[in-house]
Order: structure tokens, then C-alpha cells, then sequence
């Protein structure tokens, strides 16, 4: 597996690269996004590790760039930033980053969400899924609802995903916000009501499928509601 590194504090990279080694993972650090996408005209890594503070461009530009090209808006990116407002952290969740971390952080925690962003991207990868109408290409992250294509942003799709892979089953806004969003989120959760209210929009009539199950959660289902649940 190889890791980019886009890091220009020195000792941080190097602590990143080195902790990512000892677990067997090929690494290539940079300091500026410049190099960082010369370097990706090379070769694609299997994820991304980027902060936000650099150089010549910030990290969220270069995240906007990732996810607006085809050919890198499926790598995994995580980002490792000591910015941990919880603006900046919406803000590049929203832009469709997989991950954020803060600094300072554990090496430990920092390697299991890496380990845990690699699984789900190896899983996702050439999926097909179909509900009801609603057709969605993982690979190529097409949405089409009675063969018409919507569009969707990425985590919009990311949240439609996850749901359509548990059809039938509740889940609860904290479980969307750690595998949609990748993150635990302690106290308000907002984020998801607005992306769900959002979807329904976009699905049009086949909104009625994401039911709200009060108290709970929200999940996607053909079947009908009862009295405790609520479109």
C-alpha cells in the first residue's frame, strides 16, 4: 500500500512516514502541494494524508482538486491538521475528505483510521448497487434514479451509499457521522438531518424511501412505516 504524506513540518512528516512504515506501508512525504501533484501525474497512492497549512496552496484547495478529478476522487484522504474548529471540520468533511484528525495525536489511533479507511475503500471499489430504482455505480459514483442521472456532492453520495449497504436497518446519526463521515462527533448532529434533508430533495418521489425513525435514527426501506417512525 502506498501513503502520500503532504506535510511541511519536517519532524511531523517524518514521525507520520515513520509510524506508517513500521506497519509495512510504502510512504512518500511532501512539503507543498506542488510537488505533491507533480508526483501524483507518477503514480496514484491508495491514501492520502494531508494538512491544511501549506505553503504554496492550503489544504483544502488541494482537496477540492482531488475530489473534482475522476482519476483521484476515490483515494481516501485524511486530513491531519492542528486547525480543529468545528467549522474546519464540517467544512472539509462536507468537501469530501474521509478522515480528520487533530493535532497533536495518538500514532495509534492515527494508524487504525488508516487501516480503517483502506478497508472500506478496498470494499467499495467496482461496487454496483440498485434500490427500488435508484441505481448507483460506486466506481464510477453515478446516482441514476429511474434511469436519470442526479447529482449528488460526495458526501451526499457517501451517505446514500452507506444506506443502500444496510437497507432495512436503522442508523443512528452517530453511526452515519463515523462510517460516512469518518469521524466520532461528540454533541450536536445537525450535519446529518441537513445532508438527509438534502438527499430527499434529489431522490424526488423516491424520497419516501429514507424514512426518520424518532429517537433513533434514519433508515432506508420499501416497507411501510408504523407509528413510531416518521418521513
Amino acid at each position: 500500500m502506498l501513503v502520500y504524506v503532504v506535510e511541511d513540518d519536517y519532524s511531523i512528516q517524518k514521525l507520520v512516514e515513520y509510524a506508517l512504515k513500521s506497519k509495512g506501508y510504502e510512504t512518500v512525504g511532501f512539503e507543498n502541494g506542488a510537488d505533491f501533484f507533480k508526483q501524483l501525474e507518477e503514480e496514484l497512492p491508495d491514501i492520502i494524508i494531508l494538512d491544511i497549512m501549506l505553503p504554496d496552496m492550503d489544504g483544502i484547495t488541494i482537496l477540492k482538486h482531488l475530489k473534482q478529478d475522476l482519476k483521484t476522487a476515490s483515494i481516501p484522504v485524511m486530513i491531519l491538521t492542528a486547525k480543529n474548529t468545528e467549522y474546519d471540520i464540517v467544512s472539509s468533511l462536507d468537501l469530501g475528505a474521509d478522515d480528520y484528525m487533530k493535532k497533536p495525536f495518538s500514532v495509534l489511533e492515527f494508524l487504525s483510521r488508516v487501516n480503517a479507511l483502506l478497508r472500506r475503500s478496498s470494499k467499495s471499489k467496482g461496487e454496483f448497487l440498485e434500490f427500488e430504482g435508484i441505481e448507483l455505480d460506486v466506481l464510477k459514483r453515478v446516482v441514476s434514479v429511474d434511469d436519470k442521472k442526479i447529482e449528488l456532492t460526495f458526501k451526499e453520495f457517501e451517505l446514500l451509499k452507506y444506506m443502500m449497504e444496510n437497507v432495512d436497518i436503522v442508523l443512528s446519526r452517530k453511526k452515519l457521522l463515523n462510517f460516512v463521515w469518518g469521524y466520532s462527533y461528540e454533541g450536536e448532529t445537525r450535519t446529518v438531518d441537513m445532508h438527509i434533508k438534502l438527499l430527499r430533495e434529489k431522490l424526488g418521489d423516491k424520497r419516501k424511501y429514507i424514512h426518520t425513525v424518532r429517537g433513533m435514527g434514519y433508515k432506508l426501506s420499501a416497507r411501510g412505516i408504523n407509528e413510531e417512525e416518521d418521513i
